[in-house]
């Protein structure tokens, strides 16, 4: 799920309103609220509406008795509500996310070449106790990164900095290539080691999956850590 903190600023003002009101609101009300016009405010709520996370419905004003003309009025999906839990968890846990990265970054440093598979069987060890799809995209890019260099090594040929760079964009969706590639790349060595792959195969379904779940501000919060995770191998 990917939102503007402009659009942000209106689904949280609509969960608010929806709250406060018990039920659906008018798009002028949203619109006060947040000291903008209210046709913006309109066309804003129908591209909420658009990625899910509001919907619409059409009421008779309180001043209608009878038949008369009806107005729209807007109100929060379930989803909404689990996309705002979920940012204030990653706002809330951003010490702890801290925390974790540059634990991560050091066992990359401190990883032998020797031990590439070994570090791999640790993370995927531990992902199980992660509770937050961040803190958990961020233990699988360390996966990523240390099964590729565990394959590449296989080859005879690490995979460097400049190759792995160019898989990603800074989106979802490069670090989901990125997580498919490294898949793929352990998936193809001849000795195969199945029950390992059955975790990977697991856990990067997840991961792809948390990926699409996580705000923007996330998403470059991981593509910043992967690129100093890359300069931890390169250093």
């Amino acid at each position: 799920m990917k939102l503007t903190p402009r659009q942000q600023a209106f689904l949280d003002k609509l969960f608010d309103l929806y709250r406060e009101f018990n039920g659906p609101v008018h798009y002028s009300v949203v619109a006060e609220r947040l000291g903008v016009n209210k046709f913006s405010a309109y066309d804003m709520l129908k591209l909420l509406e658009k990625k899910g996370v509001a919907a619409s419905s059409y009421v008779l004003g309180e001043d209608h008795a009878g038949p008369g003309r009806s107005m729209v009025v807007f109100y929060p999906t379930h989803q909404a509500a689990k996309f705002l839990t979920q940012l204030r968890h990653e706002v809330l846990g951003s010490d702890e996310w801290h925390y974790a990265r540059e634990r991560l970054l050091q066992r990359l440093r401190d990883t032998q070449e020797s031990n590439y598979a070994e570090a791999v069987r640790e993370i995927l060890g531990r992902l199980p106790d992660v509770k937050t799809p961040l803190m958990y995209c961020t233990e699988m890019i360390g996966v990523i990164l240390l099964n590729l260099a565990y394959a590449s090594k296989q080859g005879g040929d690490l995979i460097s900095h400049r190759v792995l760079t160019s898989l990603t964009a800074r989106d979802e969706v490069g670090l989901g290539t990125l997580a498919g590639f490294s898949l793929g790349s352990i998936m193809s060595h001849p000795v195969v080691d199945s029950p390992l792959i059955s975790r990977l195969i697991s856990h990067t379904k997840k991961f792809q999956t948390y990926l699409g779940e996580l705000s923007e501000e996330s998403i470059n919060r991981l593509n910043t850590f992967l690129q100093d995770a890359l300069n931890a191998f390169e250093g």
